[in-house]
């Protein structure tokens, strides 16, 4: 206190000065329409900015929470696009009507990504929902945009997915116009580029074509991304296309991601095991 009072008499004049300049001015807006009218518009300006700068900073504190809302709101529109294509299935025969379970068969748990490796030969993401969240090993892994991989381990409250981005990560692939079915597999090099192999080149392959999930994929529901024909070669004396796609999800900028069950997995490896037990 007796710091402030020493400040205020050492720089009395100063502060006199300041505030006969407030007064004048003061008086000079009150008494002058014009100058009161360019007062309030160059106060009011600057009033709007800030409260924009407030605002857009209390937006950005509050992202975390917008994405996840975000993550939760795509992954509910997941599990009804999911029933819906099953029910409206273009390729399926006339008269062929799909039980309700089956259609509902597949469910997404939203799991924010933690850790994420991108530059290795088989890469590995780790996610923070685990068996307490119900996750499970060989679990299917979306991203809003695409594939992502496939859980492979799981803690209480992680679990860790193989890559797409793997050497030994390989999903059943169809192309959407020419309905050629082949296998997605990543060569090793670049993390935006994927090989799509067993494509008969007697078949019309078009480019920029996209690549989904297959109906032959008890792990992932089909028709989700995997990436889009970026270049497609073929030499004299092969039977399949080397066809290069362009990957659909951008693993650099991965936060969020669904992890897939299938809720009739069990039952379909049960039927799968039978047939091993009987041979």
């Amino acid at each position: 206190m007796l710091q402030l009072v020493d400040f205020v008499a050492r720089n009395r004049f100063f502060l006199v000065f300041v505030l006969l300049e407030v007064f004048s001015g003061w008086l000079i807006v009150r008494s002058n329409s014009y100058w009161g009218a360019t007062y309030f518009n160059t106060s009011n300006y600057y009033v709007a900015k800030t409260l924009a700068l407030s605002s857009s900073a209390q937006e950005y504190t509050h992202l975390d929470e917008v994405n996840s809302d975000l993550a939760a709101e795509n992954a509910r529109l997941n599990a009804l696009v999911a029933t819906l294509s099953q029910k409206n299935a273009k390729d399926a025969p006339l008269g062929y009507v799909p039980d309700s379970a089956f259609n509902s068969r597949f469910t997404y748990t939203v799991a924010k990504v933690v850790d994420n490796e991108i530059n290795r030969t088989n890469n590995y993401i780790t996610i923070d929902k685990g068996t307490s969240d119900g996750i499970q090993p060989d679990m299917g892994v979306i991203s809003a945009t695409g594939v992502v991989g496939k859980v492979r381990f799981c803690s209480e409250n992680y679990s860790i997915i193989t890559s797409i981005l793997h050497s030994q990560f390989m999903v059943s692939s169809k192309l959407v116009r020419s309905k050629e079915i082949g296998t997605a597999k990543w060569p090793g090099k670049d993390p935006n580029f994927l090989d799509l192999v067993d494509v008969s080149r007697y078949t019309k392959v078009f480019k920029g074509d996209s690549a989904v999930t297959s109906n032959m994929n008890s792990v992932f529901p089909p028709g989700i991304m995997v990436g889009k024909v970026k270049s497609v070669t073929v030499h004299p004396d092969q039977t399949f296309y080397n066809i290069s796609l362009e990957l659909a999800t951008d693993f650099r900028n991965l936060s969020y991601v669904y992890v897939v069950k299938n809720r009739q997995l069990g039952e379909q490896e049960k039927l799968k095991q039978r047939i091993g037990d009987r041979q």
